[in-house]
């Protein structure tokens, strides 16, 4: 089974978006955001919020409790 930064990794290339972008947009550094795609840290509530909405996919997800992309529902 894949692991969260495994599977972060996967959806950023998938979408060709680079490390830079999605760090502006967080407003967090590049070097953070490595750490997530490298298993070296845990993102918080509201990190796995954003990255859940910008990539379009669960928690469940990006958790290993589902290996399906579960699209999120519109609100």
């Amino acid at each position: 089974m894949a692991t969260f930064g495994e599977r972060l990794r996967q959806l950023r290339i998938e979408n060709n978006i680079k490390v830079k972008d999605l760090s502006n947009e967080m407003s967090i550094t590049e070097i953070a955001w490595r750490y997530y795609e490298t298993d070296k840290r845990e993102p918080n509530l509201n990190v796995m919020r954003f990255i859940c909405k910008r990539f379009n996919v669960s928690a469940d997800y990006f958790l290993g409790l589902s290996d399906e992309r579960t699209h999120l529902k519109a609100n």
